[in-house]
């Protein structure tokens, strides 16, 4: 079964727009140019088209007039972190980077319209970008930004200097010197298309820190989901435990869950069974409490909160939310205050 194409929806997270401020960029000229309401940046729940999101970016290109911008950008986020999307910094509790670049491909679905395919060959795993509403090719600023934040969410994951084994552009005409110093490695223009490309060994790299003092800072209720299990909990209270915390990779079947127990799928099964209940009716359980603390606990968005309880799309978790309380998540939090 094919899957459905994402809405033509896209979000420029808050870290961003805070970043391209601290630089200066003439972001008013560039919203203007692009067509795009000035308030965008302090809207929350703002988004644009794809067309306008390209837009956006070309115009900011342009009139910064500097090749050299999206290293600075990217480079500027470490210092930054804490702005960034809770669902992003979840990334960060990933075992590996591997682990963490598919939370991160995840969750751009969510926020943007756009697919990051990742590939597997001969050592080396390739990354590449579509935008299944664009008409046109991907601004260079988007794409070195785009490729740039993976880059590093490798370093500050691994704490380790990340090197790409090459990025293949698009684009014609010699890289800038500041992206090629940032990337450290071979960047090749006038390439079939747009590929970061990351040796396989780096990508099983472990992520030992998890920076969860970044996570506390943010977004306490995911953190607290996610703190020690409670030596006293039922199996059902354990399972559901497990499940948080692997519910946004994707981490959330029987045999998931049976192998960090430590125990046979046929086991657990059967346990849960003596307990007088299922898997479904606890992994149901488990996104309700999850999502019931996020929402009423932290600044996270409804496409973050999706993301984190491992929704393929924003829509499938207002569907289940309706059938759990009986009002949309946007209703039930402004209920709440």
């Amino acid at each position: 079964m094919s899957r459905e194409l994402p809405a033509d929806r896209c979000k420029i997270p808050r870290a961003l727009w805070r970043n391209m401020a601290a630089h200066g960029l003439p972001i008013d000229g560039a919203l203007a140019q692009a067509g795009i309401a000035r308030d965008l940046p302090e809207d929350p729940d703002g988004v644009v088209t794809t067309a306008r999101y390209f837009a956006f970016f070309r115009a900011l290109e342009s009139l910064a007039g500097d090749p050299g911008l999206a290293a600075k950008l990217v480079a500027a986020a470490e210092t930054a972190t804490a702005a960034h999307p809770p669902a992003m910094l979840a990334a960060f509790h990933s075992p590996r980077y591997r682990e963490a670049l598919d939370r991160t491909a995840h969750f751009k679905r969510l926020i943007r319209a756009e697919v990051l395919t990742i590939t597997e060959a001969e050592g080396e795993v390739a990354i590449t970008k579509d935008w299944p509403h664009a008409t046109e090719p991907e601004p260079a600023l988007s794409v070195d930004i785009g490729f740039g934040m993976l880059v590093e969410l490798g370093r500050r994951g691994t704490a380790r200097p990340i090197v790409p084994a090459r990025v293949e552009l698009a684009r014609s005409g010699p890289p800038s010197e500041a992206l090629a110093r940032y990337y450290g490695g071979p960047v090749v223009t006038g390439a079939a298309r747009d590929r970061l490309v990351l040796r396989s060994v780096d990508v099983d790299l472990p992520f030992p820190g998890h920076e969860p003092e970044l996570l506390q800072l943010l977004l306490p209720a995911l953190c607290t989901a996610l703190g020690a299990l409670d030596e006293h909990a039922s199996l059902g209270g354990r399972v559901k435990w497990v499940l948080k915390r692997g519910l946004a990779s994707g981490r959330r079947e029987l045999a998931d869950v049976a192998t960090d127990l430590g125990m046979s799928e046929r086991t657990l099964q059967r346990r849960i069974t003596e307990e007088g209940t299922t898997f479904r009716e606890l992994l149901v359980a488990a996104r309700q409490e999850l999502g019931r603390q996020l929402l009423a606990d932290s600044e996270a968005t409804i496409d973050e909160i999706a993301y984190l309880l491992g929704y393929q799309d924003t829509s499938s978790f207002h569907r289940a939310f309706r059938e759990w309380e009986g009002v949309t998540p946007a209703r039930w939090r402004q209920q709440r205050g």
